[in-house]
């Protein structure tokens, strides 16, 4: 007698054609993959993967991949393997945030603006205060030729910062990855707009407002009665390839694209499109898109550029440093505090200041578009080592310190109004797959 169980976290469809047993293989394979456990230690591997490859005896093999370029030339799309990871691929991990966020924004923790305003100011806070700590370490140290760089610690990796906090993060209320998402989405954006204003030697403003129709037309799209995924995908790859070629980032995008999508159920559906997108695309963005992203990014080869000890002592690296480590911090909770002291704004539900300290760790994470604004700051090369030595020392150092506050937050007795907004929280969710979760 089968002791299979009669229920399924995901629902089978009937009549497909498919036998019950490959569909039931392919739902805990999706399943396992949209944990964020395993999310998290499918990004940190591949990242690891890389690095170690970057600096190894066969560290051409690496690059040379990294390198090859595919894709077709008469649409501009002929991009190394490394840009499609960065442009392309990114870009569906943006728009799974963008679902995310549209939901929070619609119908989650982040629908009151009293809430939803804290981590987006704080965001703001986390990027002045890194560039004012860059700028004034080089001038004290006296490199000044190297100040054009002073955008290069106001970034969040958003995607290591969230699989770090899958992974030690595991019993602390979701309000606290709600909070670091929404932070690290506005400092990602707000990195990318002073790419656009300050790093981009030219906008084709033609490219930008055609992505921007077909975002709106996707928009019209979405919210039919009846979506066709066989218009919707090529919508969506139309409107980033345009974002693209007008040589703004083009992961904005994903984002875009997420937030057209509706977070209230319509029609008499079940489900809300943004649930039913995320639930369809997440393993894409876990599984696939992520890791290999992860892979592409961290191969930096520090042997090529004169060893850890020359380049680590510069000064680009010591004020990157500085700026991702202390300038993060403090600005994220300086300003929050700031706000909750002294304005009506309020933090979500279930956290407090003190669940912030391993944010402001997690938001010293800039890798990704940090790397991005290093190469664009100096073309020449004469920092682009150090700096990006800077980078990843930062990032790392922040990674481990943010791991054990998170274990030590996780620990912490909490009380029933950490937001301290005058009613006890309601939290009706933990970070962490259930079976993870010791609460």
């Amino acid at each position: 007698m089968s002791h299979e169980p009669t229920h399924y976290p995901y629902p089978l469809p009937e009549g497909d054609g498919i036998k019950p047993t490959v569909k039931r293989a392919r739902n805990r394979t999706r399943s396992w993959v949209t944990r964020e456990t395993t999310g998290g230690a499918l990004l940190i591997g591949a990242a690891v993967i890389a690095l170690i490859w970057a600096n190894s005896p066969w560290r051409e093999v690496y690059f040379d991949l990294a390198g090859t370029e595919v894709g077709p030339e008469a649409l501009h799309l002929h991009l190394s393997l490394a840009t499609w990871a960065a442009d392309g691929l990114l870009a569906i991990f943006f728009f799974v945030v963008g679902l995310e966020l549209k939901h929070e924004f619609v119908a989650g923790s982040l629908r009151n603006p009293r809430q939803a305003g804290v981590p987006m100011i704080a965001a703001v806070g986390g990027m002045a205060l890194p560039a004012i700590i860059f700028v004034v370490v080089l001038n004290v140290m006296g490199d000044n030729a190297a100040t054009d760089g002073w955008a290069i610690p106001t970034a969040t990796d958003i995607a290591f910062a969230l699989a770090v906090l899958a992974v030690f993060g595991k019993g602390l209320p979701t309000a606290v990855r709600t909070f670091l998402m929404t932070l690290a989405v506005v400092d990602d954006l707000l990195a990318i707009i002073i790419i656009a204003i300050f790093y981009t030697a030219e906008i084709h403003w033609a490219w930008l407002g055609l992505s921007l129709v077909t975002v709106a037309v996707f928009t019209y799209m979405v919210r039919r009665r009846r979506t066709r995924w066989w218009i919707l995908l090529p919508l969506a790859f139309v409107a980033w390839a345009l974002m693209h070629a007008s040589g703004v980032h083009a992961t904005i995008a994903g984002v875009l694209l997420g937030f057209a999508v509706p977070a209230l159920a319509m029609y008499g559906e079940d489900l809300s499109r943004t649930s039913s997108m995320e639930h369809l695309w997440r393993p894409v963005s876990a599984g696939i898109a992520l890791p290999i992203f992860a892979f592409f990014a961290a191969g930096v080869s520090i042997v090529d550029e004169g060893g850890f000890t020359e380049l680590i002592v510069q000064p680009v690296a010591i004020a990157i440093i500085a700026g991702l480590l202390l300038g993060k911090l403090v600005g994220i909770l300086s300003v929050t505090w700031l706000l909750v002291r002294f304005t009506g704004l309020r933090l979500a539900q279930g956290i407090g200041v003190r669940d912030l300290l391993p944010v402001g760790f997690l938001a010293g994470i800039g890798f990704t578009v940090s790397l991005l604004i290093a190469e664009l700051s100096f073309p020449d090369a004469e920092h682009t080592g150090a700096a990006k030595l800077g980078i990843l020392t930062a990032s790392v150092v922040a990674a481990l310190v943010a791991a054990f506050t998170l274990r030590w937050d996780a620990k912490q007795q909490r009380s029933k109004d950490m937001n301290r907004d005058g009613r006890d929280d309601l939290v009706d969710g933990f970070i962490g797959d259930p079976e993870d979760v010791n609460r």
